[in-house]
């Protein structure tokens, strides 16, 4: 089967100067939700139009692309995509404002499908309040769509609708494109009266709006979003995971979270996250693109494209940069920042620190206030400090240097040279006392 993703819209009620088919849910663009979904099926072709310089650059290589010049409608949509159509394989409709359709609900579209031999089959849902639908008539055999605008009061009363997904035998629906006229309320070319030529046909209900419901706007896009993410949570939580309070915390469809790991308010876990088991996360944490091993505590910090392996303790207030890797038991505390930084095992670094471009090994102490002098205005260069070395508090160690095995820096140094393994450096001024100084100052004014 092909699947076909109809996104040349302009979408005026998103009142935005952007496609809306690229407005991000959940950090993906509305249109790679479909692509993700439709991929599962078959070869994807996407029909664009309004900016579709600006929608192809989030779309993957192999999408074939189909250019709707001017917007008459879903049928001159398809019409555009003609060549995309195999009259020996079936074609899937899907839309790339309609993002939640599920692979589940395809599944069953394309099932009866198939053992119907349908020429068409149609995705529809039953609606209370079905006003601004397309709605389905049954007569006997034969199904026609007619659209709300041209609908009459008796058939407005049918509370059976169209979704506008659908799934035409390719050969069928490649011969009757070409029967298409504009002779409606709207002037377009829809879709849908290539329905009323098919013989065989038949429908699939879906229970679940929420797939089949498209986005206009951006209230819409904040309340199909909220939904998504309640979707995203229950699911976690039903795998094992503990959420506190589901409704303040963001995590996107890709994230992976072993059973019994907690996840407190105000939390936002994105992108290739993966979080092992019986971790703590937040309140108030930001994680993105980072694997984190077992029982791994974080708490207000921001993590971004980081590995942390199991028993790492980090926070409040730390922030871990892309390329930080800390190995097993590492303490990273409040207000240190790390960058292209490997920290050993059982290694801590408890306050107010900056390691950037730096080799760390295991049970190292960092003093507070100490920084990486990695930067020299040009170049970065890199910091080794090596296993059981003790950094003293307030500590600039100045790259490219070493410091050795067990060695100490006194607190307050400057360190500039290499340090020898065993060896205490001191880099500091020397200390004068100038006793009366501030009496006389005093007494002179």
């Amino acid at each position: 089967m092909k699947v076909l993703i109809l996104a040349a819209g302009l979408g005026k009620r998103m009142k935005s100067k952007y496609p809306k088919v690229i407005h991000k849910i959940l950090g993906k663009p509305m249109i790679n939700w479909v692509i993700d979904t439709a991929r599962v099926f078959g070869k994807v072709g996407v029909v664009l139009g309004y900016k579709a310089e600006e929608v192809k650059k989030f779309l993957p290589d192999d999408i074939e692309i189909y250019i709707q010049e001017e917007q008459l409608g879903t049928g001159h949509a398809v019409l555009c995509a003609k060549e995309f159509i195999d009259e020996n394989e079936n074609l899937l409709i899907l839309y790339g404002d309609v993002p939640f359709i599920s692979q589940v609900t395809l599944k069953k579209l394309e099932q009866e499908h198939l053992k119907m031999n349908n020429e068409v089959t149609i995705l529809t849902a039953i609606l209370e309040n079905p006003a601004g639908y397309g709605r389905i008539v049954k007569e006997g055999n034969k199904i026609r769509i007619v659209e709300d605008k041209d609908a009459t009061s008796e058939i407005k009363e049918i509370k059976e609708i169209n979704t506008g997904i659908y799934i035409f035998n390719g050969k069928f629906i490649k011969k009757n494109l070409d029967n298409l006229n504009n002779k409606n309320a709207q002037g377009e070319y829809y879709l849908t009266d290539v329905v009323s030529f098919a013989e065989k046909v038949s429908t699939v209900i879906t229970e679940d709006i929420f797939e089949v419901t498209g986005i206009n706007d951006k209230v819409q896009l904040a309340k199909l979003e909220k939904e998504m993410r309640k979707r995203i949570n229950e699911k976690l939580m039903l795998e094992g995971v503990r959420i506190i309070d589901p409704e303040v915390v963001y995590i996107e469809p890709n994230v992976k979270i072993g059973k019994d790991t907690i996840i407190y308010p105000f939390t936002f876990i994105e992108g290739e996250t993966e979080i092992g088991e019986d971790c703590e996360i937040g309140p108030m944490t930001r994680i993105k693109d980072s694997k984190i091993g077992n029982n791994v505590k974080i708490n207000r910090s921001e993590i971004e494209k980081t590995i942390i392996e199991d028993n790492v303790s980090v926070g409040p207030f730390s922030r871990l940069r892309e390329g930080t890797h800390l190995k097993n038991k590492v303490k990273i505390g409040n207000f240190v920042e790390t960058k292209k930084t490997l920290v050993g095992e059982n290694t801590k670094a408890q306050h107010l620190t900056y390691l950037g471009d730096a080799t760390i090994g295991k049970d190292v102490n960092i003093g507070a206030g100490t920084i990486t002098c990695n930067y020299d205005g040009k170049k970065k260069h890199p910091t080794t400090i090596e296993d059981g070395a003790f950094i003293g508090s307030n500590n600039s160690l100045v790259a490219p240097v070493k410091i050795g095995k067990n060695a100490i820096t006194g607190a307050g140094s400057v360190i500039t040279n290499d340090v020898p393994d065993d060896s205490l450096a001191l880099g500091r001024a020397r200390q004068i006392n100038k006793e009366g100084w501030v009496k006389n100052k005093r007494e002179e004014k």
